[in-house]
């Protein structure tokens, strides 16, 4: 159980890692190209990229967040020193998967659609930006 206690909590690790860095792509890369963008150009773009994000995005959220998880369980049952740290780390990942379904789901599909008045884009865009960041 320790060895895959160990396993558990190092991918965790490099998971939160990889994570991190999508994340900081994200929010340093594409959200000033998305800024950038007439909104017309940026409804296109997203409309044409949202599958491709999606199926970026959710498998490395979902990787982390189980792999926190279960390490999360591991640790617990086998009374890791380190138990805390990894408890903290499932219930941020926790957390970081709630959020999608409270802001970015819907807010995401909208993206896609269309509907938003192309005015109101900087303003969504920037509400969008303060939940990433956030996360």
């Amino acid at each position: 159980m320790n060895r895959l206690g160990d396993h558990l909590r190092h991918a965790t690790a490099a998971l939160l890692a990889l994570f991190l860095g999508t994340m900081l792509t994200e929010g340093l890369v594409l959200l000033p190209y998305w800024r950038s963008l007439p909104a017309d150009e940026f409804f296109r773009w997203y409309a044409a990229n949202d599958q491709r994000l999606i199926g970026f995005f959710g498998p490395v959220t979902a990787a982390m967040a189980l792999c926190a998880l279960a390490a999360a369980a591991v640790s617990l049952r086998a009374r890791h020193p380190q138990r805390g740290s990894a408890v903290t780390a499932a219930a941020l990942a926790i957390v970081t998967v709630g959020m999608f379904f409270v802001y970015f789901e819907h807010a995401n599909a909208s993206f896609a659609a269309a509907p938003i008045v192309p005015a109101e884009l900087p303003a969504e865009l920037a509400r969008w930006a303060l939940w990433h960041w956030v996360r």
